[in-house]
């Protein structure tokens, strides 16, 4: 089968496009036959190997695991002796490890089933960035219904999703986005939107009782004084390019600087629950969210597809459809 490997740190042009031994999987796994997968911003850390903090688990000098890909959606062809939830035919979404592939084995534990009311290329879109946003907002957030919420980012991948969710679970929400994106923040249920080339928002009179930042573009100072006495500051990206540390530098400044005043202010990284995916496919069911997608590319296109989502303007999700060798 083809996918996407790569050998060495760098750019995405250290990507290659090769053939390799179609995976077999394992007793508690599924194979998936891949139809569509979406980039994260956590494909370009693995592929730069930055910052480079994160070289302790993926490899110092060189990646130990040569794969790339996480979001998957696509169709079970082959279960492991011991699945029960899945048989050959489901049509599935969830995470894997190498999901840039014409075929990835997965837990059974990491995939749901897709709902009808959606498309390969809609459920790929979730995983991530809807864990990002929904367990940033409700585990560290501690969102409760009727709280004024502020998403800056709100037009980007997890920004979409943020929006979504803090409306589902009855807050109103404050999108903060660039002016091409004003309409669409405001489509997918935003109360209020702030052009951010037009209005600093740390600079309004209106306080929030969260602020769940995907950006960092402003500083923790001027984020204080928006944020009521005892409001949040969920920060789960940054504009730093640091390094060694990068994004979580602001993070770990936020940390520190919480000890000294009334105010919380929390880094946060998304971790795997079979749980919330669950909550995903239910909500995406009822159409209470519903995914935004930006760009489509092909399977040849994955490396214009990073360098893309490495430009920080997306818009949803960018996506990646599958072209099978053998189309039967």
């Amino acid at each position: 089968m083809k996918a996407i490997v790569y050998t060495k740190y760098g750019s995405s042009d250290v990507l290659q496009l090769k053939e390799i031994e179609k995976p077999i999987p394992k007793d508690n796994e599924v194979l998936v036959k891949v139809h569509a997968v979406s980039v994260n911003p956590l494909d370009w850390h693995f592929m730069r190997g930055k910052p480079y903090i994160m070289r302790m688990q993926t490899g110092l000098r060189r990646p130990k695991n040569n794969a790339i890909g996480t979001d998957v959606a696509g169709r079970i062809e082959a279960v492991g002796k011991n699945v029960k939830e899945f048989r050959p035919g489901d049509d599935v979404f969830g995470v894997c490890k190498g999901a840039f592939a014409e075929y990835s084995c997965a837990a059974e534990g990491s995939l749901v089933k897709k709902p009808a009311n959606m498309t390969f290329e809609q459920a790929a879109a979730v995983p991530i960035a809807s864990f990002t946003a929904l367990q940033g907002l409700r585990n560290q957030g501690l969102i409760q219904s009727g709280q004024k919420v502020l998403i800056n980012g709100a037009s980007g991948g997890v920004g979409t999703f943020a929006v979504q969710i803090a409306k589902s679970l009855g807050a109103n929400v404050t999108g903060v986005c660039s002016t091409r994106n004003v309409n669409m923040v405001r489509s997918i249920g935003a109360d209020h939107v702030i052009d951010y080339t037009q209005e600093d928002f740390t600079q309004s009179e209106s306080r929030y009782d969260l602020i769940f930042d995907t950006v960092g573009n402003r500083s923790l100072l001027n984020c204080r004084r928006v944020l009521s006495p005892k409001g949040t500051l969920v920060i789960v990206g940054s504009q730093s390019k640091g390094r060694w540390l990068g994004p979580l530098a602001r993070s770990l400044r936020g940390i520190l600087l919480s000890r000294f005043v009334s105010q919380e202010m929390m880094m946060f990284m998304a971790t795997w629950s079979k749980g919330d995916l669950v909550t995903m496919q239910k909500l995406l069911e009822a159409g209470e969210v519903t995914p935004v997608i930006d760009r489509y590319y092909k399977s040849s296109e994955v490396k214009e597809a990073i360098r893309y989502l490495e430009e920080g303007h997306t818009q949803g999700k960018v996506i990646i459809t599958w072209e099978h060798t053998n189309k039967t």
